[in-house]
């Protein structure tokens, strides 16, 4: 595995765990799903058998918010071509942090409509999230939500153990599943300590998804910086190359 793979490896873990979090934290404070769209869905469906119509427009709004945040990484992505593609998750992850800081002060001010605007902005950031990050280890992985990462561990499980499976294979399959498993793993801890916050401080607790965002940029920013200084070297040991 290359230092770029095992970087975005160690980086997926940090972001499933903040995906984790900011769910369990979302559905605790506001009972319902702010990156599940399946989830919010089935609550939204109870909410329509129910005639609960107020909840079924929070349950919407955290799937309209969530589905926003995909599609205007979408457009970044593709009219935003000067910009390299490992610059925009940074960037991602700084409006992150200030929408999850922006929910919490919403939540615990005397607005009308402060649970439609936590869900929206912890939604819209995780929306964001998914899609500025979906590639780790070479394969595709989500850090939102487990929705067919499971199904994916068992057939890659599966295949590792076919008969006519070379031994690169296997360890290519090992690889995959390492990665997927952790990432199970670090939404599931995740979405363990983020509930256990929110019981234990409330509000408050949810900024345990912010400090891990700080943390989970810090070896991002060394990365890119060594990646930068690699390029700029290998330019100038072109340049000589080509005046000798």
């Amino acid at each position: 595995m290359s230092e770029n793979d095992s970087s975005d490896s160690w980086l997926s873990l940090g972001l499933a765990f903040v995906g984790g979090y900011c769910d369990a934290a979302g559905y605790v404070l506001a009972k319902t799903f702010t990156a599940h769209v399946t989830g919010a869905l089935v609550l939204a469906a109870i909410s329509v058998a129910s005639h609960d119509w107020r909840t079924l427009l929070k349950h919407l709004l955290a799937i309209a918010l969530f589905l926003t945040g995909l599609i205007l990484i979408l457009i970044s992505e593709r009219f935003i071509t000067r910009m390299p593609s490992r610059f925009l998750l940074p960037v991602v992850m700084i409006a992150e942090i200030i929408l999850i800081s922006t929910a919490c002060l919403a939540l615990v001010s005397n607005l009308t409509a402060k649970s439609g605007l936590f869900v929206g902005c912890m939604s819209l950031a995780l929306g964001l999230q998914n899609g500025a990050f979906s590639q780790a280890g070479g394969i595709s992985v989500h850090t939102t939500y487990l929705t067919g990462m499971i199904t994916s561990l068992l057939k890659t499980e599966a295949q590792r153990h076919r008969s006519e499976t070379t031994e690169r294979d296997k360890l290519a399959s090992d690889q995959k599943i390492s990665l997927l498993g952790g990432i199970w793993l670090a939404f599931i801890f995740g979405a363990i300590v983020g509930a256990a916050m929110v019981f234990w401080l409330g509000v408050p607790g949810v900024s345990g998804a912010v400090l891990s965002l700080l943390a989970d940029s810090a070896p991002g920013d060394r990365h890119e910086a060594t990646h930068v200084e690699q390029s700029q070297s290998q330019e100038r040991m072109n340049e000589k190359t080509i005046k000798t």
